[in-house]
């Protein structure tokens, strides 16, 4: 109807074709392109707005001006559909729209007044602004004629709509049905699709084979119409509950009908608008089912023979089956493995790559190999395996699992790390390109060089110029053992040679020559090939002074340390020797006084205060000797369980009623070289000890044992030898110690008990003693939880009579001749004592001051049948001295007397045969027993 359109005019004005708007809003000025717009008068607001509006629209808009077919407006986004090209004012073939496929048609049937419903759809490559790339975009364009007065013919609209998205969209989702349709037509399961109500709507070939009928006797029927024997069976209640719980269920059935037998594996999943159910055949599977089982124990027999961890994977890679190798190493089951115990058993640095490679087998169904790292459960210890899987495939070339095996190529793998480790220097860099190498060589603040087998520098890099300024002039064709300190040439010039000897690697430390005269501190590395030495160097002299200053400062702290532990020693030794001196001389004393006063019959109670005292003092020092390791030892054979038998009666008398003393002997017990006396001495420290530390009562355990300390333990203490050792124990149910108190339980005057209960040499002497036999002691107490004493002493593995008991109380032989005794003492006082102390015995004594006055009087051949001399004697020492007499006199007694023993004069092999040694100080009784046991060898 011509009267309901808007109503177009031609304006008069320069260019009189031009368009203008009437009122009702219809387009009166078409010329908003930059061509057009110079030739317009000026539009009224109304016609501004609009064109303002069109030219900012979506889409693409042009006017084809009727009937001369001229572009007379296009809008600001139809430049991108012509290249970027303003095409207003120009003539339909002119333009690029001429060539559009369908364009000219489709705007002849808008003049016919026949356009098309649908829109035209063209390809057309878009730029969307200059400086972008062109691509091609679908374009659908729609026609509209637009007529003036009279039914008149003005022009054609035409807007165009983007849909290069939609059309894209369209073209994937149907090559994605096509491809799904051609997926489930040569799917070898059959599947059946079902809508909501159950009736088949369509089915693959492969079901139809499976069935037997053609596909229009079931689609469109019901699952219970198609297939009778399923109404009100168990597969009606799957069928139902599927879509129901919107869950997937696997089962077989055995599908008998329309003249069929056969085992069915079916498999329901629930989709939108209903379900699919997917089954196969597999009669042949359940008819090799009994084989397969018979194949399987064959097959699990022999891979439980093998050495080696076979596994056996599913399809996705999750480990089905193991030989009872792969558990027992690994400490876990199949169904941890399956719940990613992977990633505790497998090293951390191994499990990215492995993962990645595993995943890769899967994907490509390739062999998967791989070299991996397993923890073992028994010690959490990782070792290397060789994993190998071969994919096992069905007939249709399908994965269907995994066979694999795990070997142990640890040692082979060490032992080539090994060679990679002693090799690595001389494979560096060879696959490396030379700007790569020569950066390196220039960047790096480690000094770097190049020298022929006598040393001779070839090459070195700046770094030497940086650290220690020397120019390359200066170095090519040197010597870098005449750089290196003269102290540290020998460590340098025997690696020059070990390296031009051998394709190797060495490390040394050694101090270079800086051009200022100074020294630095380098760490060398250093390989060799066939020609050249090639060294890098690094810089520790800060390091190293930083040590020495860790050991000055260390040895410091030792120091005041040991000046502590002198001025505790000193004044414990001084307090108590002042007791006993003040017994000794006061006792004295009153003896002079009662003598002058002629009172003598007192004079015995004053002496035996005396003799108290002096005996205290000897003792205390014995305990001082020992702790220092200076005492004199009479090391035996010692049967440890014999001992400590013996002595069962006098530790029960030392302890009180209240206190149960407990002996357990260990069988087989080795022999141990020590002094038994000493031993005694210990063992009965340690029961008094312990004794003291319950006041209660409780129970003491004395306990022997056979025992190893390793090297792992001998690295943690001072001065201990890793190896077989008898170990001696007392234990204790008493009070206990702290830490604090632990820490210096072996210092000397050290005690917690009460004053005047204790000297605290006690475990002092244990200390010196044991470490003096080349043993080891060890203390474990907590407060409240009682104190154990372990006593390591070395094994003894030579055959001997052991020695169990002291035979220090013997009673003392007295001479039954007038043998000659000659005594060399240089203290006036100590040999005037024992001149007469033998005299009274009996003997008849010889006497010299020094060594040199000995050696004399061996020399006028005088008898002597025992030479009784001190170890520290000036001139000649009794050692010595008792070579020159051996020399003259192999058989000739010794009897060495001493009250401090060096650290090593009395070491292994000191005395010699029918050489002893006695201790000051000593009674006449134990003297005179030594030496008649001497002379008698008795």
């Amino acid at each position: 109807m011509p009267s309901e359109r808007p109503t177009l005019h031609f304006r008069k004005s320069r260019m009189p074709d031009s368009l203008s708007v009437t009122r009702d809003g219809f387009i009166r000025d078409l010329h908003s392109t930059p061509a057009a717009a110079r030739s317009f008068d000026a539009p009224d607001a109304s016609s501004t707005q609009l064109l303002t509006i069109l030219q900012q629209a979506p889409g693409f808009f042009c006017f084809l001006r009727c009937p001369d077919d001229v572009v007379a407006l296009t809008n600001n986004a139809f430049l991108q559909l012509t290249g970027g090209k303003d095409i207003a004012d120009h003539a339909l073939g002119e333009t690029p729209l001429a060539r559009w496929p369908g364009f000219k048609e489709r705007l002849d049937q808008a003049r016919a007044g026949t356009a098309a419903s649908d829109p035209l759809r063209v390809t057309i490559p878009c730029q969307p602004n200059p400086e972008s790339t062109a691509e091609e975009r679908f374009v659908e364009f729609s026609f509209q004629p637009v007529w003036g007065v009279n039914r008149t013919l003005v022009g054609i609209a035409v807007h165009g709509s983007d849909v290069t998205e939609h059309v894209r969209r369209e073209r994937e989702l149907s090559a994605d049905n096509e491809r799904l349709e051609s997926i489930l037509e040569v799917l070898g399961d059959g599947f059946v699709v079902f809508d909501e109500e159950f009736r088949v709507v369509k089915l693959n070939p492969a079901a139809l084979r499976y069935d037997g009928r053609q596909a229009e006797e079931i689609i469109g029927k019901t699952h219970w119409e198609a297939w009778p024997t399923s109404a009100g069976s168990v597969l009606e209640v799957a069928y139902r509950r599927c879509p129901a719980e919107q869950v997937q269920l696997s089962f077989e059935r055995r599908y008998l009908g329309f003249g069929k037998d056969r085992w069915l594996e079916l498999r329901l999943c629930p989709v939108p608008g209903g379900i699919v159910s997917f089954y196969r055949d597999i009669n042949e599977r359940k008819a090799s089912e009994e084989a397969l089982r018979a194949s399987e124990e064959r097959f699990r027999a022999l891979v439980e023979a093998v050495p080696h961890q076979v596994w056996e994977a599913g399809p996705d890679g999750s480990v089905e089956w193991s030989n009872g190798r792969f558990p027992e190493y690994l400490g876990i089951t199949l169904e941890e493995l399956a719940n990613g115990a992977w990633e505790r058993i497998v090293h951390p640095d191994d499990y990215p790559v492995v993962a990645q490679a595993w995943r890769q087998a899967l994907q490509d169904g390739t062999v998967f190999e791989s070299e991996i790292r397993l923890k073992r459960a028994r010690d959490n210890a990782y070792r290397w395996f060789l994993s190998k899987a071969v994919p096992v495939r069905d007939p249709e070339g399908s994965v269907v699992r995994w066979i694999g095996t795990n070997t142990d190529i640890h040692d082979q793998k060490m032992a080539a790390e090994e060679l990679v480790h002693l090799n690595a220097r001389l494979e560096k860099r060879v696959e490396e390109s030379t700007r790569d190498r020569d950066r390196l060589w220039h960047l790096s603040t480690d000094l770097m060089l190049v020298a022929d087998f006598n040393g001779t520098i070839v090459a070195a890099n700046p770094a030497w110029s940086r650290m220690l300024e020397w120019k390359n002039g200066d170095l090519i064709r040197a010597s870098v053992l005449d750089l290196v300190h003269p102290e540290d040439r020998g460590t340098a010039h025997l690696a020059v040679r070990r390296l031009s000897r051998d394709l190797t690697t060495c490390s040394i430390q050694s101090r270079l020559l800086h051009r200022d005269g100074s020294y630095r501190w380098i760490a060398w590395t250093a390989v060799s090939d066939e020609r050249f030495i090639h060294a890098v160097g690094r810089d520790i002299t800060a390091e190293e002074e930083a040590a020495q200053a860790l050991k000055q400062a260390e040895e410091a702290l030792r120091q005041s340390q040991k000046m502590e532990a002198v001025g505790q020693l000193t004044g414990g030794i001084a307090h108590d020797f002042n007791n006993l001196l003040t017994g000794v001389i006061g006792s004295l004393d009153l003896i002079q006084t009662r003598v002058a006063q002629g009172r003598t019959g007192e004079i015995g109670r004053y002496i035996d205060a005396a003799m108290s005292s002096a005996n205290r003092a000897a003792s205390l020092t014995h305990r001082l000797l020992a702790f220092s390791r200076r005492q004199p030892l009479d090391p035996k054979p010692v049967d440890a369980n014999s001992l400590m038998a013996s002595m069962d009666e006098l530790f029960r008398r030392t302890t009180r009623e209240t206190i149960r003393v407990e002996l357990q002997a260990a069988q087989d017990l080795w022999l141990t070289l020590c002094d038994p006396n000493q031993l005694e001495s210990a063992l009965l420290n340690l029961v008094i000890n312990a004794r003291d530390a319950m006041p209660d009562g409780g129970a003491i355990v004395i306990e022997t044992a056979n025992g190893e300390l390793d090297h792992a333990y001998a690295a943690t203490q001072q001065d201990v030898k890793p190896g077989q050792y008898v170990a001696l124990s007392v234990s204790d149910t008493g009070s206990g110690m702290s830490d604090d108190v632990l820490a210096r339980v072996f210092e000397p005057f050290f005690t917690t008990k009460p004053i005047g209960q204790g000297t605290g040499l006690g475990l002092s002497m244990v200390y010196g003693f044991v470490r003096q036999s080349g043993g080891h002691v060890r203390i474990s107490s907590g407060i409240g939880q009682g104190t154990t004493v372990e006593i390591f002493l070395p094994r003894y593995l030579r055959d001997a009579e052991p020695q169990g008991l002291s035979a220090t109380n013997a009673p003392a032989a007295r001479p039954k001749a007038h043998e000659i005794v000659l005594v060399v003492e240089d203290e006036r006082v100590v040999r005037d004592l024992i001149v007469e102390m033998l005299d009274e015995q009996g003997y008849r004594v010889l006497q010299a001051e020094d060594g040199p006055k000995g050696l004399a009087i061996l020399q006028t051949g005088q008898q002597i049948d025992l030479l009784l001399t001190d170890v520290g004697l000036p001139g000649l020492n009794g050692r010595q001295l008792a070579d020159a007499f051996r020399a003259e006199r192999p058989d000739l007694k010794v009897l060495f007397m001493t009250g401090y023993v060096e650290s090593s004069l009395l070491s292994a092999g000191f005395l010699g045969p029918g050489m002893e040694v006695i201790a000051k100080p000593f009674t006449l009784e134990t003297l005179a027993a030594r030496i008649e046991a001497i002379i008698h060898g008795s």
